[in-house]
């Protein structure tokens, strides 16, 4: 079911003035649904709508998880939405990816075998220094966080977690220049 939110709801979600919205809304530069007078807007064509205008190109996401389930929820939210993702269950095999290509924004997964969250995190970051990073973890009071906060900054999702959750930590990092900036904001 689509989320339709009113000029004032979409502008608190954009940081924006609601007259702003509806003026977009009247000349078309905004997504909006028109129910007799009043102007409704559908939350994932705006998602869609904002990546658009503020990245140009598709954002690559990568998803570290070892619960298959997890990186599956995870690429159905995120590629209905006009995102390129990769999902890799393993640690290592993720490494390696990184070393190889460009990710605008990583969901990594604290609690994993072979390598754990945190030293994934590490070796991410010294890879590369601006990408953006979410860990996602269903033990927020854990050691394993507490040592992930030795290498910078991040976000925290915390399982369970929806697709709308999804879509709102992958906007928070849009408020920012995304990595290839080499301003990249990395998540609080």
């Amino acid at each position: 079911m689509q989320e339709l939110l009113t000029p004032q709801e979409l502008a608190r979600y954009l940081k924006l003035n609601h007259t702003t919205v509806i003026r977009k809304a009247n000349k078309g530069e905004i997504p909006a649904i028109k129910i007799g007078k009043q102007f409704r807007f559908d939350r994932n064509q705006v998602d869609k709508w904002l990546f658009q205008q503020t990245v140009g190109r598709p954002v690559h996401i990568l998803v570290v998880d070892d619960e298959p389930p997890i990186c599956n929820l995870f690429r159905d939210s995120l590629e209905k939405n006009g995102y390129h993702v990769t999902t890799m269950v393993s640690s290592l095999e993720a490494l390696e990816v990184v070393a190889r290509q460009h990710f605008d924004l990583i969901f990594l997964d604290l609690a994993m075998p072979q390598l754990d969250g945190s030293e994934l995190f590490r070796r991410i970051r010294d890879i590369d220094k601006q990408v953006p990073i979410a860990i996602i973890t269903g033990y927020p009071d854990s050691e394993l966080l507490n040592k992930a906060k030795e290498h910078g900054p991040f976000m925290i999702m915390i399982k369970p977690f929806t697709d709308n959750e999804i879509l709102q930590a992958v906007h928070t990092f849009s408020q920012q220049p995304l990595s290839n900036n080499k301003k990249a904001g990395n998540g609080q």
